[in-house]
């Protein structure tokens, strides 16, 4: 096998960790609360949701740029949210589940688009330092 694919298929298994470790710790933000302090209780969720976001573009497009994933992950999260503002009952059934009500999310908050800027914005910085640490 090329080394390029060797490479290419590392890097999609390592995202596919980052992806199982961001929902599992997003779920556990949840889930558990009480036992954070009140400001993670409140926006952490969120934020680790829009970063999986990022690591699955970043899965899906491995060969393109960082930036590329970055953007693609603000216009994604933001159009769920903005997506919320539309209650039609159909949607509206669909959130009412539980695999809805964690991918579309429930009502329109503005409060959502700095939590997911937030959170793409750190898993930027993680891969970005990741990246270049392995570089050297």
């Amino acid at each position: 096998m090329p080394k390029i694919a060797v490479n290419l298929c590392r890097i999609r298994i390592i995202y596919c960790c980052a992806i199982i470790i961001t929902l599992v710790s997003g779920l556990c933000s949840r889930a558990y609360a009480e036992y954070l302090p009140e400001f993670a209780a409140a926006h952490l969720g969120d934020a680790l949701w829009a970063a999986m976001v990022y690591f699955g573009f970043r899965l899906l497009l491995s060969r393109r740029s960082l930036a590329v994933a970055l953007a693609l992950s603000l216009l994604f999260s933001f159009g769920i949210e903005l997506s919320q503002l539309y209650q039609a009952a159909w949607i509206n059934e669909v959130r009412a589940t539980l695999p809805g009500r964690l991918i579309l999310g429930r009502g329109f908050l503005w409060i959502d688009l700095v939590r997911y800027t937030a959170g793409i914005c750190a898993a930027y910085v993680l891969d970005r330092s990741c990246m270049n640490r392995a570089s050297t």
